[in-house]
């Protein structure tokens, strides 16, 4: 079906194990009992909050559901996940809310 073989496939996921693995131990295997710079720490608290933005804009702007168009309810979840996170200052529940938005507004659609 794709033109790879299982032992090509397995080869690819164990390969990306050790490199995650490689990345990760580099910071808390060889710097993890040091101190680290204030510019450093400074710059790495904002790490999770630029990640999440990274990984849910493309769903939202370019939805596979839609064959790659907006969508209002990828849209306004969005916004209602934007809206609650900014408000409580939660990402847990500013993702929650985003998902019972999404799954609302498909419902009445």
């Amino acid at each position: 079906m794709t033109g790879w073989t299982g032992a090509e496939i397995w080869l690819i996921i164990v390969a990306l194990g050790v490199a995650t693995y490689a990345i990760r131990f580099s910071f808390l295997g060889l710097i993890g009992n040091r101190e680290l710079p204030d510019w450093l720490l400074r710059h790495l608290r904002y790490t999770p909050v630029a990640i999440l933005p990274a990984l849910v804009t493309p769903g939202v702007l370019w939805p596979a559901g839609s064959d790659g168009s907006l969508s209002l309810p990828h849209i306004a979840s969005a916004l209602v996940a934007l809206g609650v996170g900014y408000w409580r200052k939660s990402a847990v529940l500013a993702a929650i809310c985003g998902v019972l938005a999404f799954v609302g507004l498909n419902a009445l659609a």
